[in-house]
């Protein structure tokens, strides 16, 4: 592959809503560039991008998939996301490692729930973006609705920088505002297009909404804004050099239109990565920490620099093994090369490295700083994991899973199956950080937790068709939680004497709610004047969070809880790890009996959107599963119903809303929070945990 000179290298990532047209998006860029060369569609099951058997039933993307193309004389790094919640995981670890987003939305469906959400995720990581406004050629599509939406909802600085030529059925072209001409298409494919000026009928309005792009960019850069106060005349070259830093600061959103599935502005919005979204240059040095005095370190983005990349995805090959998706950072790394895995102070050797286009793969000798390829021969890495070279250890922030919210039993069918099952597993768990196994001792069950029912159906069916195991499953059951409510100081002992040499722990604990929810377990050392001595209170550590992982009420993993080690004591001979393990262990079973302990459920932030006729019908439903409505809204000609729901009281919903509604409701749903459970409600799981002696552990 020809060398790309590092100013010319764009890695960008596709996010969305679910169906508001990232996938067929994609499929047109892949085509205009001439990397692909017949359109692949999604409803067909065609879709480059989409190469899962069970993507390509459902119509759907699960898992993030890497390309690369050429434009003009650059070249694109793209990462299609899924838009779907339950795979939320794969939109935050792809902009973890992105330069920039385009940020696809519905003409007709607006900002929705999950363009929300990939939006906040975006502000998280700083990642700049453009918008692109889809399907204008649908009835109902409205682009400058979508940009009031975006104003309200996400409280961005955006302003068109094209405007729709046709309405509906009639859309023709686009309007480009920087440079004042009209695209208009001549084909079905959308090769052709001519640029020609703007028809005098709009020259009025579309001076008008160029006066505002101006305004809003002028509103967050000095140099604009003076000239534009002192009526000097803007060029072009500076409307775009202005938009390009805006952006790239953050500062500017440029939205863009078009219809992917007819073929129209796919070019242009090519166009707009190349103007507007930053270069590995472009952007500030990634910061990392030293392993070994842990102060903070710049990482350059040089080839001459030590080697630094970022694990952001792991994936399972059924001929080569294990894929280690890759973004460098820094310096260069060749097939064959030995590097340190900087997370689990691991020496690692890549064997082969492959650049990705989906699921195909294209060898390579080498990769260098700004490019995201695919490593072969990583054992120990997982996602989040740092690679640099071993005189140059740097660790890179590592990146934030979810937690799994829904959890089910599964087991082999047969003694055969259960070895092809653990390894099954295994594999998916490597690949998915927001999956999770367990296997309970107490019941002998295997229990899969995930971030939803078709999250979980999708793993299942994987461990199907794709590990050929035979394997039955249980019911969803929610993932529950535990805490305390109030602050309690406990005790805890641990003396053994059974001839010989005995066991002495003692510690002295004080547990208090943590002051923000979703903080977890915290452990904090006050030990003064060695009541304990330093090499045991690892071990008090460890006790306290294995204790943690299963709660006193109904055997759920306990969270929220601040535990601080104030005093014990020790005896010379007696006193060994194992002796203050276990006396953390029993303060903090003993703290939480004594602290008022509560259950907690997930909550999900959902947006209904229904006729007006069904309103009533729907709210009373919801009204019933305990939901809390948050807001109620008009968008178009439908009413949307924003509400707070708890995951046990939707299994399934979609079957509901499909009989309430004749099936022309739909709803999208995502974990927002945790939440005490109500009494009566608490005391049926708490007395059903009781009969069955089950305890559940995730």
């Amino acid at each position: 592959m020809k060398k790309i000179a590092l100013d010319k290298l764009r890695n960008i990532g596709i996010i969305a809503h679910i169906d508001a047209g990232k996938t067929t998006t994609t499929e047109r860029i892949l085509f205009y560039t001439g990397r692909t060369y017949k359109l692949g569609e999604v409803h067909d099951g065609t879709a480059t991008m989409d190469w899962m058997v069970q993507e390509q039933e459902r119509g759907i993307t699960i898992t993030a998939a890497a390309t690369t193309c050429a434009w003009k004389d650059i070249q694109i790094n793209i990462i299609d996301t899924p838009g779907h919640v339950d795979f939320t995981i794969e939109v935050e670890r792809s902009l973890k490692v992105l330069d920039g987003a385009v940020v696809v939305f519905c003409g007709v469906g607006g900002v929705e729930p999950q363009s929300e959400t990939v939006w906040r995720q975006a502000d998280r990581y700083e990642v700049p973006r453009i918008a692109f406004v889809n399907k204008m050629d649908r009835t109902g599509s409205n682009f400058f609705e979508v940009i009031d939406q975006m104003h309200k909802r996400l409280a961005a600085n955006v302003a068109a920088i094209q405007l729709p030529f046709g309405k509906e059925n009639d859309f023709k072209g686009i309007i480009d505002l920087v440079e004042n001409k009209l695209c208009l298409y001549q084909d079905d494919l959308g090769k052709d297009f001519e640029t020609v000026d703007v028809p005098a009928d709009l020259t009025a309005e579309v001076d008008r909404l160029r006066n505002v792009m101006i305004e809003k960019i002028a509103e967050v850069d000095d140099k604009m804004m003076e000239d534009y106060l002192h009526g000097k005349q803007i060029s072009v070259e500076q409307i775009k050099s202005t938009i390009r830093s805006t952006t790239i600061a953050n500062k500017f959103v440029p939205v863009l239109c078009g219809s992917s599935f007819k073929n129209k502005g796919i070019q242009l919005v090519l166009d707009a990565v190349r103007d507007y979204l930053p270069s590995p240059l472009d952007l500030p040095p990634i910061k990392g920490t030293n392993p070994d005095t842990g102060e903070f370190e710049e990482i350059k983005t040089s080839e001459s620099a030590p080697f630094c990349a970022l694990c952001f995805k792991v994936a399972t090959d059924p001929y080569v093994g294990k894929l280690n998706y890759i973004r460098v950072y820094s310096g260069t790394l060749t097939a064959g090369s030995y590097i340190q895995n900087a997370t689990k102070r691991e020496r690692e050797r890549v064997t082969k490295i492959v650049k990705m286009h989906a699921n195909r793969q294209e060898i390579v000798e080498s990769i260098t700083c700004g490019e995201i390829a695919a490593a072969v021969g990583l054992k120990e890495t997982k996602t989040g994991d740092t690679l640099c070279t071993e005189k140059n250890p740097i660790l890179i922030e590592a990146m934030r899973f979810p937690e799994p919210v829904i959890q089910q039993a599964v087991e082999p069918k047969s003694k055969d199956d259960q070895e092809k099952l653990g390894m099954a597993l295994h594999k998916l768990e490597d690949e998915d950080p927001s999956f999770r196994v367990v296997y309970n001792q107490e019941t002998g069950q295997t229990l899969i937790a995930g971030m939803g029912q078709l999250h979980l159906e999708i793993i299942i069916d994987r461990i199907l068709r794709e590990f050929n195991v035979a394997a039955q499953v249980g019911t969803p059951q929610v993932a529950y939680r535990e805490t305390l409510k109030k602050k309690v100081t406990i005790v805890g002992k641990f003396i053994s004497q059974s001839g010989g040499r005995g066991q002495y722990g003692h510690v002295v604990l004080e547990m208090e709610p943590q002051e923000t929810p979703g903080t977890g377990i915290t452990f904090e050392d006050k030990i003064k004047s060695g009541a304990i001595p330093r090499e045991f209170i690892p071990a008090v550590k460890q006790g306290i969070m294995g204790a943690a992982k299963s709660g006193v009420l109904a055997g759920y993993p306990v969270t929220d809880v601040r535990t601080i080690l104030v005093d014990g004591s020790y005896h010379d001979v007696d006193s060994s790890e194992l002796a203050f393990q276990m006396a953390g262990s029993l303060a903090f079973t003993d703290g939480m009996r004594k602290a008022n302990p509560v259950l907690l459920e997930p909550i999900m932030d959902m947006e209904v959107i229904v006729p007006e006729e069904y309103m009533g019908q729907v709210i009373g439903d919801l009204s019933s599963r305990r939901a809390k409505i948050i807001s109620l809204a008009q968008r178009f000609n439908l009413r949307t119903i924003r509400a707070n729901v708890p995951l046990a009281e939707i299994f399934n919903y979609a079957t509901s809303l499909r009989s309430l509604t004749q099936g022309r409701a739909s709803y999208t749903m995502e974990p927002s929070f945790y939440t005490e459970v109500p009494g009566h409600v608490a005391e049926k799981i708490v007395a059903g945990f009781s009969t069955a002696g089950v305890r559940r552990n995730l």
